[in-house]
């Protein structure tokens, strides 16, 4: 299970996909899934430690995210800034912030008994390409590979 340690866990960059149950992606007019990478930044003379969200936003899962805002590692808060694209309102953000928020008070369960999932992203087993949806999560193959047999 993912959790907190995991998201701030990143040398670099951590990236997982939030698998979004047919049931509420279909009431809501959601998408099925949403991969965000945290983007951790050390301290140096000019800023302070910083975490950064982003969501895949295209179908380059190695280069196609897109800022969405800063995450406080303390309270697992994620806010909104200036160069953010999104709104409060949009599902990325929303869906986010309820992760966070279950992951920060230890009450990641609560994500899995609403029926969503959180995976880590994942490597192709045959060409070594970042998997990032829940079905090439769950085979261990990309699409492509996947479809030569």
């Amino acid at each position: 299970m993912i959790d907190r340690d995991f998201v701030l866990a990143g040398g670099k960059w951590v990236i997982f996909t939030l698998d979004v149950p047919a049931s509420f992606s279909g009431a809501n007019k959601c998408k099925d899934h949403y991969t965000f990478q945290v983007n951790h930044r050390e301290a140096n003379d000019r800023y302070g430690e910083s975490y950064f969200v982003k969501l895949l936003a295209g179908p380059d899962n190695g280069s196609d995210y897109q800022y969405l805002g800063m995450l406080n590692p303390q309270t697992g808060s994620v806010k909104l800034t200036r160069a953010s694209r999104m709104t409060d309102d949009s599902w990325p953000v929303r869906l986010i912030r309820r992760i966070t928020a279950c992951l920060w008070s230890d009450q990641g369960d609560k994500i899995e008994a609403a029926g969503f999932r959180l995976l880590h992203a994942g490597r192709c087993g045959r060409c070594g390409r970042q998997l990032t949806t829940p079905d090439s999560l769950d085979s261990g193959l990309g699409p492509v590979c996947r479809s030569r047999g």
